[in-house]
C-alpha cells in the first residue's frame, strides 16, 4: 500500500514513523512535510488547505490511502476532495469536522446524545459574555467558537481577561469549570464501530507546575496509572458510541480519529471538548505503545471495515514525550536557529526524537521553524524508566534559547 500523509508537525511525523514500520506500507508519502519526516518519507510541497491540490497529489502518486493529520485541512473539507477523488481517507468530511470546528456545533451533538458535559452559553455579544460568565462564576472558561490551533481557550480567574478573550472572538462558548485530572482518549471510527485507543494525558501550560500561558502542549504520557479502573469502557459507552451514533442519525457520518478530552470531575466524567484528529503531542506517546500495525487499522476506517479488525495490540510498557519549544513561545516563537545533537538524542535506541516545528537549512542542517520544534519520545518498562530515557535524550539536544518542562509525567511516575 501507497500512503500520503498530510500535514508537517510532530504528530505527523509520529504517524510517518509508525506507518513506515509497517510491513504493508510499500511507499510513505507526507505533505508538506518537515526536516524529520523527510527521513522516513518522501516530501512533497503542497497546500494542505486546497483539497484539490491534495487530491491531485494523492491520485498521481497512486495513494491507496490518504491519511489527514492536523485539524485545519478536515475542516476545510480536504477529505471531501479525496473522497470525491475516488481514493481512500482517514479523516472526516467537512461536515462531521465540525465537532472541532465549532464548539457551539459540538455542544449541540452532546446534548442530542445525552453525553455529559458541562453547563455553556453561546455568546455573541459582550452584555451576553458578561452575563454568562457571572452565571458561572470564577474560574471563568471561554472557548473560542472556532478554530484556534489549540490556543482558542482561557482558563482564568480575572473576570476582565475573560472579557477580553470574549471580545477578540466572533463567537464563543462559555461554560462551567470543570474539577479533576484531565485525559485524552482517542477513538478510531468508521461513522459505526468505535475503537478506542489507550488515554493519554499532556501539559497545556508552559512552565512546570502548570503555570504560564496556555500552549499547544508541552508533553504528555501513557498510561495512566491512576486512571479509574474501567474508564476506557465508561467513555466508549457514554461518549464515544453515542457521538459517532448521533451523526450517523443526522447524515453526517463521522469517520477518523475521534479525540475526547474528558475531566475526571468529582460529579463524574465529563467531556471538555472533541477533536476530529489525533492530538499533539499525544499521539506521539499512543502510537509509541501501540503494536498492531497502523495502516491496516486507518484504512479499516476509510473502508467502513472496522468490524473485522482485530483487537489492538498494547506493549505494557510506558511512553513519555517532552516537547522542546523555542524562545519566546508561544507569545513570539523565534526561528531559523540550528538545532545540535539530534542523532545524539537518538545514539543509543532508548530515545526517538519527532520533527514538529523544524526546516532544512542550506547547508543540510536541521534549523526551528516554529513554536513547538520537537517531540522528544522515549518507552520504558514504567512511566519511571520512559521519563528518564526521554529526559537523558532532551538533554543531548541543543537549540539556542530552546525551553521545555521538567515535570512531564513525574507526579504520575513517583506516586
Amino acid at each position: 500500500m501507497k500512503v500520503l500523509v498530510i500535514g508537517g508537525g510532530a504528530r505527523e511525523h509520529a504517524l510517518c514513523r509508525s506507518l513506515s514500520q509497517d510491513p504493508a506500507v510499500t511507499e510513505l508519502h507526507c505533505a508538506p512535510g518537515n526536516a524529520g519526516i523527510a527521513q522516513v518519507a518522501t516530501v512533497h510541497p503542497v497546500d494542505q488547505l486546497d483539497g484539490a491540490q491534495v487530491a491531485a497529489l494523492a491520485v498521481r502518486l497512486g495513494a491507496g490511502l490518504v491519511v489527514v493529520g492536523p485539524e485545519a485541512p478536515l475542516v476545510a473539507g480536504v477529505a471531501d476532495a479525496v473522497r470525491a477523488a475516488g481514493v481512500p481517507v482517514f479523516g472526516p468530511s467537512a461536515q462531521a469536522a465540525r465537532l472541532e470546528g465549532s464548539k457551539a456545533f459540538a455542544k449541540d451533538v452532546m446534548a442530542a446524545a445525552g453525553v455529559p458535559t458541562a453547563r455553556s452559553y453561546v455568546c455573541t455579544t459582550a452584555a451576553e459574555a458578561a452575563e454568562a460568565l457571572d452565571a458561572f462564576g470564577a474560574p471563568y472558561v471561554v472557548k473560542d467558537d472556532g478554530l484556534a490551533a489549540g490556543k482558542g481557550v482561557v482558563v482564568t480567574s480575572d473576570r476582565e481577561a475573560a472579557l477580553e478573550h470574549a471580545a477578540a472572538c466572533e463567537r464563543v462558548v462559555i461554560e462551567e469549570y470543570l474539577d479533576g485530572p484531565e485525559v485524552s482518549l482517542f477513538a478510531i471510527t468508521d461513522g459505526t464501530t468505535v475503537v478506542p485507543l489507550q488515554p493519554a494525558q499532556d501539559f497545556k501550560r508552559a512552565l512546570d507546575g502548570d503555570e504560564g500561558p496556555n500552549t499547544g502542549g508541552m508533553g504528555a504520557y501513557s498510561p495512566l496509572p491512576w486512571a479509574p479502573a474501567g474508564l476506557v469502557e465508561e467513555v466508549l459507552e457514554s461518549v464515544l458510541q453515542p457521538t459517532v451514533d448521533e451523526l450517523r442519525r443526522r447524515g453526517t457520518e463521522f469517520s477518523g480519529l475521534l479525540y475526547a478530552g474528558l475531566a475526571l470531575t468529582s460529579r463524574g466524567t465529563r467531556v471538555i471538548e472533541f477533536n476530529a484528529r489525533f492530538g499533539d503531542p499525544e499521539t506521539q506517546v499512543v502510537l509509541a505503545r501501540l503494536r498492531t500495525p497502523l495502516a491496516g487499522v486507518l484504512l479499516a476506517s476509510a473502508n467502513g471495515t472496522l468490524d473485522q479488525v482485530e483487537p489492538l495490540r498494547w506493549d505494557e510498557g510506558a511512553a513519555v514525550t517532552v516537547v522542546v519549544a523555542s524562545e519566546g513561545y508561544p507569545a513570539a516563537p523565534r526561528t531559523g536557529d540550528p538545532i545540535e545533537g539530534l542523532a545524539e538524542a537518538e545514539a543509543d535506541g532508548t530515545a526517538f526524537v519527532l520533527h514538529a516545528g523544524t526546516k532544512a537549512g542550506e547547508d543540510g542542517q536541521v534549523l526551528s521553524a516554529g513554536g513547538r520544534v520537537l517531540s522528544v519520545t522515549a518507552t520504558g518498562a514504567d512511566l519511571a524508566g520512559a521519563r528518564e530515557r526521554a529526559y537523558a535524550a532532551v538533554d543531548r539536544i541543543s537549540l539556542k534559547g530552546g525551553q521545555h518542562r521538567t515535570d512531564i509525567a513525574l507526579k504520575a511516575a513517583t506516586a
